[in-house]
């Protein structure tokens, strides 16, 4: 797509209750930014209409009528603009012919999907064409998998300089979540889980570590479970719901930078409970409420917390790179805002910001966000998206 687009960005889905944050953050963080062109998208032009009014847009703020069973008003849309942020999912029931459209378009395409499934599905179908087109396609640009990915780039460069090489073990861990999933990542989670009964030959792509890195398979990675103390954190551990879709990424990564981390390179995700028997029980705890977060009386889709909550949210992820010798380094992630929503859209706007202006000569393909910005990205989240990252020694 040539500098001919009238758009720079459009927010599809912004009448849903993230896009409505993402084309919120645009209008309030960039608002002086008269370079920066933007558009609203959605099915019905009366809600795009009030959302605008009650986000605060400009009354001029453009609006593009666009559903996702249509695919001749995707491609109307696509036509207009540099690139497409969308919040529509479950992106396997919503997304396939959106992204063929980007494909087709050369146009980037930014999204918050955490299916591992469907993600691989599409790197098969359309990654040549991507490469030819132009097109950048870059998955999972939320809370799956931005801070993860970059925690794990982060430590990693810090491991280079303490240890003069990369660790081919490093750990993710949760030391702090406050706030929801979103009703989305429920619906997403759910939506694989009833593919995958559909087709079993899915479990295998599911079940993989190395799913999304096509053409290589590295050694045997932790299977993350069940609760379990670690000696070296002096601390229980539980099972942390993303790491099926964070730890898949973090390898796609590692892939498409050439391998910096090492081809034994092991990783995995938990979340730390603390010390002794009340760090036991916590354990188990996290384990039942991760059950929960997905059956019946998960958040829907288009649901979510107050922008009290919201702002009350914050997440803080540990990331230990183990040299052989035993010796560590650390780095912390922090975020400001609670992660399915208040955090996850300034991150999916900044990816897009960041890929447009400080990455403009990246090639096409299908990229992770880490991957294809590294350093630039992980300052534009520090000066802009409320997220630090801090070596820990």
């Amino acid at each position: 797509m040539g500098s001919s687009a009238k758009f720079d960005i459009v927010v599809y889905g912004a009448t849903g209750f993230t896009g409505q944050l993402v084309a919120e953050y645009l209008a309030a963080h960039y608002k002086n930014d008269k370079a920066l062109k933007w558009a609203m998208a959605g099915r019905s032009l009366d809600k795009l209409k009030s959302v605008r009014d009650a986000i605060g847009a400009p009354a001029d703020t453009p609006l593009i009528v666009a559903d996702a069973s249509d695919s001749a008003s995707l491609k109307a849309m696509v036509a207009q603009t540099k690139s497409v942020i969308t919040t529509v999912g479950p992106y396997q029931w919503y997304g396939g012919d959106l992204l063929a459209a980007c494909v087709a378009g050369g146009v980037d395409y930014f999204d918050l999907c955490g299916e591992p499934v469907w993600m691989r599905q599409m790197i098969d179908k359309h990654e040549a064409a991507a490469k030819a087109s132009g097109a950048r396609i870059v998955f999972s640009c939320g809370f799956d998998s931005v801070p993860f990915e970059l925690g794990a780039f982060f430590v990693q460069e810090e491991a280079k300089r303490v240890f003069g090489a990369p660790a081919s073990r490093v750990k993710g861990r949760v030391r702090d979540m406050r706030g929801t999933l979103s009703g989305g990542t429920a619906a997403s989670a759910k939506a694989t889980f009833d593919a995958v009964a559909k087709d079993l030959s899915l479990v295998a792509i599911l079940n993989d570590h190395f799913a999304l890195t096509p053409g290589f398979s590295g050694p045997k990675q932790p299977k993350g479970n069940r609760s379990a103390y670690e000696e070296d954190l002096q601390s229980w551990t539980a099972p942390f719901m993303m790491a099926m879709i964070n730890t898949r990424n973090v390898h796609r990564s590692n892939m498409l930078m050439g391998f910096p981390y090492g081809r034994e390179f092991v990783y995995d995700e938990m979340v730390l409970t603390g010390p002794g028997e009340k760090g036991e029980a916590d354990a188990k705890k996290v384990m039942a409420a991760n059950a929960e977060k997905t059956g019946p009386n998960a958040p829907k889709p288009g649901e979510g917390p107050s922008k009290e909550e919201r702002e009350n949210g914050r997440y803080d992820l540990l990331y230990v790179a183990i040299a052989p010798d035993g010796r560590q380094v650390r780095a912390g992630v922090t975020g400001d805002r609670d992660p399915g929503y208040g955090s996850t859209s300034k991150m999916i706007a900044e990816c897009a910001i960041c890929l447009l202006r400080d990455a403009p000569d990246v090639p096409g393909g299908f990229w992770t966000p880490g991957a294809v910005m590294q350093h630039k990205l992980i300052k534009r989240l520090v000066d802009h998206a409320g997220l630090t990252f801090k070596v820990e020694n």
